[in-house]
């Protein structure tokens, strides 16, 4: 089975559609699938609920879907250094479903484990747990979460082989993991193809078996979302 596709536009072709459930992986601006937010931007899809920590930057990221509202929902943790998110969400324009950081990466996990729910202290007696089912387990209150399943994964990766096995590169791994595990469909953008077996066994950091689609970029922008310097010491 022959994962490759010769671009992200192709990667997208047939899968993706209006109202979908999306999960992203990064954190801010590491990590994130790049090409392949640009090509579901420009194949036009709208009303798009999408999982992510949080949405990038005002005109990088997925912060370009809000830019031109293919973005009904957000479900993340973390508004950010994203005015226009900000702006969306207070003056009514976006749903957003706050979810504690731990919490949204075990909706993920859950999901890819097929683990329909799941019991945490994190949000008890707060708004996180309103309308949700609360139970105590020796004497302590937990409140019910459920799982996410998102019906396509959009995941960036530094390696990948030509059976789909990945790499990522340091803290650029992140939430990719578990979007990647969690989506019905899951498409991986990557940095370079290397043949199977190329990857030492040790060095898989995903496997395969996760991995229907694959695309090149091997010259991302990777934009660094702020930067931050000190004086060099002589």
């Amino acid at each position: 089975m022959n994962k490759i596709y010769p671009s992200a536009a192709e990667a997208l072709k047939g899968v993706v559609a209006d109202g979908q459930l999306i999960a992203v992986g990064g954190f801010g601006l590491c990590g994130i699938p790049e090409a392949l937010i640009d090509a579901l931007r420009d194949s036009g899809v709208k009303n798009l609920t999408a999982i992510s920590n949080n949405a990038g930057v005002d005109d990088f990221g997925l912060g370009k879907l809000l830019q031109t509202r293919q973005i009904k929902k957000m479900i993340s943790s973390y508004v950010g250094e994203n005015k226009e998110f900000e702006r969306q969400y207070l003056a009514g324009e976006l749903e957003l479903e706050f979810t504690p950081q731990g919490t949204l990466a075990e909706k993920l996990r859950a999901g890819g484990a097929g683990i329909p729910a799941f019991f945490t202290k994190t949000g008890v007696g707060t708004l996180v747990a309103e309308g949700k089912e609360l139970r105590e387990f020796d004497g302590e209150t937990y409140v019910m979460e459920r799982s996410l399943v998102p019906e396509i994964s959009l995941v960036k990766a530094d390696v990948a082989d030509m059976s789909g096995n990945l790499r990522f590169n340091k803290t650029a791994r992140n939430f990719n993991p578990a979007v990647a595990t969690a989506g019905k469909i899951c498409i991986v953008e990557v940095e370079r193809i290397v043949a199977t077996g190329d990857i030492a066994p040790d060095d898989v950091h995903l496997p395969g078996i996760y991995v229907h689609r694959i695309v090149l970029n091997p010259t991302p922008e990777k934009r660094i979302e702020k930067r931050t310097t000190r004086d060099r010491k002589v």
